[in-house]
């Protein structure tokens, strides 16, 4: 059986669980999410591959981008990602990655982005399954209201993030 290499990772934002499976980062998700067990299954049975806690290069570029980040020094990643899910979820999760630092948009502007229109609410769960928080932005998806709405880090820690974004104070 393969493995997934894990690291715990706590944050001034709350702890992450890092994973890399074949030298591509596979997870960085908040630790305690209510969709914990869901993803830890699918990541797990669509990579045939177990948890193994073991540091690697791709985990310490994480840590260091993610840093970075909450440093306001980054506003964009650069680190080898594999997407582990259905087709439908992976498209949703690269129309994510077209959001820029800084900027918001509702699911239904998603929706439309990847033209699935139709498909809002199929297109909120695939964000609800994102298992790479920051580096692919789904904090970054607001309700049709500008309301915060869920997400698996808790809405206190989506307003954070938001903050860090559009700080005056970034150097």
């Amino acid at each position: 059986m393969q493995e997934i290499n894990i690291q715990y990772f706590k944050t001034a934002y709350g702890e992450l669980i890092l994973g890399s499976y074949d030298d591509e980062l596979v997870m960085a998700d908040w630790r305690y999410r209510k969709m914990r067990d869901s993803i830890d299954s699918r990541l797990q049975t669509k990579l045939n591959a177990g948890y193994n806690e073991i540091n690697n290069e791709v985990l310490d570029n994480t840590r260091q981008q993610l840093n970075e980040y909450f440093e306001y020094k980054r506003r964009t990643f650069d680190l080898p990602i594999r997407f582990v899910g259905t087709d439908f979820q992976k498209n949703v999760w690269k129309g994510l990655m077209k959001i820029p630092y800084g900027k918001t948009c509702s699911y239904l502007d998603l929706a439309t982005s990847i033209s699935k229109i139709k498909a809002v609410r199929a297109v909120a769960n695939a964000n609800g399954a994102n298992a790479i928080s920051i580096i692919v932005p789904c904090h970054r998806i607001i309700g049709n209201n500008g309301a915060l709405v869920g997400y698996a880090g808790g809405v206190p820690t989506k307003k954070k993030l938001l903050d860090l974004e559009n700080s005056l104070f970034t150097p």
